[in-house]
């Protein structure tokens, strides 16, 4: 699922009493999209919760996760997994512009689809 979308839903989920904690493998995304709690493990995208077939991996990266129930106290903190995926090599490929994945920096100023959403976002709220 994208990373905006879950820091939405973490975001209003918490609001209705719902505690969350987002887990995330883009740490610009996480740390723009405010969710109430989240841990970043450095792998690439789409393998987040782990190592394919490495169940140790995977328990581990899931369970350094919930533990930031424990040690997240401020609102919007965010913890770093330790985890390392070993092989750089995806990193290469992930940065390229001339492979397949040719994403550009981010823009974390606010955007908004129509007028009406940033008058939505201002009645509830937040700066913008």
């Amino acid at each position: 699922m994208c990373h905006q979308t879950v820091c939405l839903v973490a975001r209003h989920l918490e609001a209705h009493g719902i505690p969350t904690l987002a887990l995330g493998a883009a740490r610009d995304i996480l740390e723009a999209g405010r969710p109430p709690r989240a841990a970043f493990v450095d792998y690439p995208l789409g393998h987040t919760a782990g190592k394919p077939f490495d169940r140790a991996d995977q328990r581990s990266v899931i369970a350094g996760a919930l533990r930031g129930f424990d040690t997240i106290g401020d609102p919007g903190g965010l913890v770093v997994l330790p985890n390392q995926w070993g092989d750089d090599a995806w990193r290469t490929e992930a940065t390229s512009t001339e492979a397949r994945d040719t994403r550009q920096p981010r823009d974390e100023t606010p955007q908004w689809q129509l007028p009406a959403d940033r008058e939505a976002a201002r009645a509830a709220g937040l700066e913008v």
